[in-house]
């Protein structure tokens, strides 16, 4: 099983050699622009126990596609992988050259605009995945719903069936931004004829500076995502008929309703308790009076 993930600006590729008696890591593959992050990153497999011989992080750009590996000319021999997890820079702001319309990253789905390259990340990734493989990338609200060339590349992924679930997050899960974000998985050769959508924004345990996702929590996405079960004002399976009505807008509210309904009120138990509450002044009534008359005071009406 070969897989990528990412964190940040990184973009890492790893490879993962899978028997019947479970996974091993294979070789991990990373590329990452910012030299602290990039660092970081080396510094971050050692710590997870990932031995130097085991992953090699190339220091470049993912948008530019630096890694002369990641060019690979010859469709036999490009990369691709069974897994692909991404969290890029949220909105990051890029000036794509003209040649980069022809670029194969992008040729079939458009360039995403210079003020979001959000769509731009999630493409790179997406070429490299295998048929059968599954990508999941971290993006803000926003490319679920604006227009122009986002909507395009929105558009068109949704009706080549590749985006299967759509998850919403709390807010200020990150140190770096507070905004709720969401999860994109993407499916080259995704069997139903629906997107399931997951909110997971109320769902989270608030912390000092930053909110949480518990264990629970995230076993509860895992679980929705795996059986692709419905429930109430948390997810949902919206067929593609509705999408396009909807002209291909994902935004979470517009398929998951959060409102919560007005409690029902029984005019036979409110009448009961205003007869309890009436019963209980007039008691409370009485024995203030008693107290008054032993004063010699002027009694309540």
């Amino acid at each position: 099983m070969d897989m990528a993930c990412g964190s940040g600006s990184l973009l890492l590729n790893v490879r993962k050699k899978v028997s019947k008696a479970g996974g091993t890591i294979g070789k991990i593959f990373g590329q990452e622009k910012n030299i602290t992050t990039y660092n970081l990153a080396r510094m971050n497999m050692l710590l997870q126990g990932v031995k130097d011989t085991e992953f090699e992080i190339f220091h470049g750009d993912t948008l530019l596609n630096e890694w002369d590996m990641m060019r690979e000319a010859n469709p036999a021999k490009k990369p691709s992988f069974d897994a692909i997890v991404a969290n890029p820079p949220f909105s990051y702001r890029w000036e794509p050259s003209e040649s980069m319309a022809d670029d194969v990253r992008f040729k079939s789905h458009g360039l995403a605009p210079k003020s979001a390259a959000d769509f731009a990340f999630l493409l790179h990734g997406f070429h490299f995945l295998k048929d059968e493989g599954v990508m999941a990338i971290i993006l803000p609200h926003g490319v679920l719903f604006r227009g122009g060339a986002e909507e395009r590349i929105r558009t068109k992924l949704l009706k080549d069936g590749h985006i299967d679930t759509v998850i919403g997050l709390p807010a200020n899960l990150f140190y770096s931004t507070g905004i709720p974000v969401c999860i994109l998985v993407l499916k080259k050769c995704k069997k139903p004829d629906d997107v399931l959508f997951i909110n997971a924004a109320e769902h989270f345990v608030k912390g000092k500076r930053q909110n949480q996702l518990t264990p629970e929590h995230i076993a509860k996405i895992i679980d929705c995502y795996q059986n692709r079960t419905e429930e109430t004002r948390y997810s949902r399976r919206v067929d593609m008929a509705e999408i396009v009505k909807n002209d291909f807008n994902l935004n979470i509210s517009r398929y998951i309703s959060t409102a919560v309904g007005e409690e029902e009120i029984r005019l036979e138990d409110t009448h009961a308790d205003l007869v309890a509450i009436e019963n209980s002044i007039k008691s409370a009534t009485a024995k203030h009076n008693e107290f008054l008359k032993e004063l010699g005071l002027s009694a309540l009406p």
